[in-house]
């Protein structure tokens, strides 16, 4: 009786399955077998001597037609990694959450609708903190002709899942899964879920960013694309270099007096009305804390960036006029060289009452202008010269130990910015031009503005992208732009055109941020695909693609050397990567919340982020790129970014960072009450 069972559930699979020539060889086999009642007998005794395989064999027939087993092997397989121990648990859980979403689509796809939804619905809190956005694109998936249009859902039952794990907890996964015989377990981990086993003990639960990676196509074709030939370095014959040539940097005592007169520049330029009365004592202070062995470590660390090879602009590049020109190479002579023991100054912009309407801010390069997106459609700049001039009330600071917060907001009814109208829908990025001559918008209408802060007029509506546009940027010397939306893609412009210059397609989903590079040669774009891709600007070709984050990428930071990007995501997670061959540094753990802002110091020696959780931190940077993993482990220390300072608001998420050209770090936030 047992044989026929057998022979009945492996018949039926292979009908089902389509598999016609076996099933007709499978039948000729039965009708032979029945002429000849001995190999019968014989055929009995094998499979009574196999109990094993006649057990995997009727569950496996039983896991093609019931849905129930998907929802009692994955509840078996929760709750026994919910009770290991506690050294390998958190590797182990890493295991759940593709196992969960492919159950989903396995019962999609067979046709169980219903099953799929309760079995969706039971589970999904054990992953909502860390899949939450995942989890609601998944939650469209009705039907099974869904898996195949929705191009998430496609690319999921595609791919595989990296996921890093010791030695032990392999074992004791593979152990669990042959003493249950959960055969539907045992094909969705085959099929979707590469191991990366590694001896020694267990990994900490702080690495959990680099252990866990959902991969596109496939990592090989990830790979294959990282061996493209790059050229990161910085541009021949720009400023810097000039410069160098030209003297290099000043020596400490000028580098002060310069510091000290900036105060007096910015008054000359309005860029503040506070710096010409304190630029005195400043420089007292300066020539008092300012060491020797301080100065020349710093000085190598600038010449350090300055060292970077030298390329050629892959397109025609505006030309500086030489008034402009002069004035920042006078900046760049008196920049302040920062290092781990030599901080930056930090000036914050607080907005206040926007009763949650603003959606960005931006500042400009020097800090003198400072502008707002507005969920009402509107843009609006304030000028910090005019602004100092009303009054001492609108220059208020949050507290006395975060930076110095200048508050944005009415005054008595009069208004102390000027208002830029002409978008139809909420604006969700802004970028001011290298000058600050100009002023880029974008919108959930779908459209880009340029914008005269001269003239305070719209110059130009740039349209091409068919959704809202998430984020659009000047490129480092003006003229070009890049924007990205939520059709996918991320385009590549020019001031005097309105259609786009090329168009870069590849993302799975919503492009969500983008950067250039230092030289202009390059772009690149972080997505809700958790993944950042680098395009080459004049083939428009995808030539990187950086894999490790766990959540929506949100901002983008090149160093000045063109050498290292950061990328900060929804969960608080900064990842530094080398450009040149793709790979992850390290990654960068502390924030609390998403990561709105990255800002590299101008010889790149530190790197500051702004979040969500109303904190604004500074990172070492050459300490983070230069010590191997070895020291690390040794030293046992997880978190290989050394956080050199937090500084906190009392309630002010940080959504613009922005290093001025003599290492200013200015920074912007709306004041919430819900914080």
């Amino acid at each position: 009786m047992e044989e026929e069972v057998l022979d009945k559930a492996v018949f039926l699979y292979l009908k089902k399955k389509g598999f016609t020539q076996t099933e007709q060889i499978f039948q000729q086999e039965q009708h032979s077998k029945n002429k000849n009642s001995s190999s019968s007998v014989n055929a009995t005794d094998v499979s009574l001597s196999d109990p094993d395989l006649a057990k995997q064999i009727l569950a496996f027939s039983q896991s093609e037609s019931i849905p129930a087993l998907y929802h009692d092997g994955y509840s078996k397989l929760r709750s026994w990694t919910y009770s290991s121990l506690d050294l390998y648990k958190h590797e182990l859980l890493r295991v759940l959450y593709p196992v969960f979403i492919h159950c989903f689509m396995d019962l999609i796809a067979k046709g169980h609708l219903q099953e799929a939804r309760t079995f969706f619905n039971s589970f999904r809190e054990d992953h909502e903190m860390m899949h939450s956005r995942d989890l609601t694109k998944l939650e469209g998936v009705l039907s099974p002709s869904h898996l195949e249009e929705m191009e998430f859902a496609h690319s999921l039952r595609q791919s595989k899942v990296n996921i890093k794990i010791c030695q032990y907890s392999y074992e004791l996964l593979l152990q669990y899964l042959h003493k249950t015989q959960s055969i539907t377990m045992l094909g969705i981990i085959n099929e979707h879920i590469n191991f990366q086993v590694s001896p020694g003990q267990p990994s900490s639960i702080s690495d959990d960013a680099e252990a866990f990676s959902l991969v596109g196509s496939g990592q090989d074709a990830a790979n294959l694309i990282n061996q493209k030939e790059i050229h990161w370095g910085l541009l021949e014959d720009s400023l810097e270099e000039r410069l160098d040539k030209a003297g290099g940097l000043l020596s400490d005592s000028e580098k002060t007096e310069g510091d000290a007169k900036e105060g007096e520049l910015d008054e000359n330029k309005k860029k503040s009305t506070e710096g010409g009365k304190q630029g005195g004592p400043l420089k007292k202070l300066k020539k008092d804390k300012v060491s020797g062995a301080a100065g020349k470590a710093a000085r190598g660390e600038g010449e350090k960036a300055s060292a970077a090879p030298r390329v050629k602009p892959e397109l025609t590049l505006p030309t500086i006029p030489t008034d402009v020109e002069h004035s920042i190479l006078e900046d760049l002579r008196n920049r302040v060289q920062l290092s781990n023991s030599t901080l930056p100054s930090v000036s914050f912009y607080t907005f206040i009452n926007t009763h949650n309407g603003l959606n960005c801010s931006s500042i400009s390069h020097d800090g003198s202008l400072v502008a707002g997106g507005f969920s009402d459609s509107s843009l609006k700049v304030w000028d910090m010269a005019k602004l100092g001039r009303m009054g001492s009330s609108m220059l208020q600071g949050e507290n006395d130990s975060a930076p110095n917060e200048n508050t944005l907001g009415s005054n008595g009814g009069k208004r102390s910015y000027t208002l830029y109208q002409g978008h139809s829908g909420p604006v969700y990025s802004a970028s001011f031009s290298p000058l600050g001559d100009f002023l880029l918008s974008s919108s959930s209408d779908s459209t880009i503005r340029l914008w005269s802060t001269k003239f305070n007029a719209n110059l130009v509506c740039y349209k091409g992208h068919n959704y809202p546009v998430w984020d659009v940027q000047f490129s480092p010397l003006g003229h070009y732009f890049a924007s990205a939306s939520h059709d996918r893609t991320a385009r590549i412009w020019s001031m005097d055109r309105i259609q786009p210059l090329r168009i870069l397609a590849g993302h799975l989903s919503d492009v969500d941020c983008v950067q250039w590079h230092m030289n202009c040669n390059y772009v690149a774009t972080g997505s809700s695909d958790k993944t950042v891709r680098l395009w080459d600007v004049q083939t428009g070709e995808c030539i990187r693609i950086f894999i490790g984050h766990r959540s929506m990428i949100l901002c983008l930071a090149m160093s000045p050397d063109g050498r290292y990007m950061a990328s900060g995501d929804e969960d608080g997670t900064i990842m530094m990567w080398d450009v040149s061959n793709g790979r992850c540094v390290t990654p960068l753990v502390g924030h609390t919340s998403c990561v709105w802002s990255l800002a590299f110091s101008c010889e790149g020696s530190l790197l500051a982020s702004g979040s969500a959780d109303s904190t604004v931190k500074l990172w070492d940077v050459n300490t983070s790129v230069k010590m191997p993993k070895s020291e690390e482990n040794k030293s046992g220390n997880t978190n290989r970014l050394r956080s050199l300072k937090t500084l906190p608001t009392k309630s002010t998420p940080v959504y613009a960072l922005r290093f001025s050209r003599r290492n200013l770090l200015f920074a912007a936030g709306a004041l919430s009450t819900n914080v």
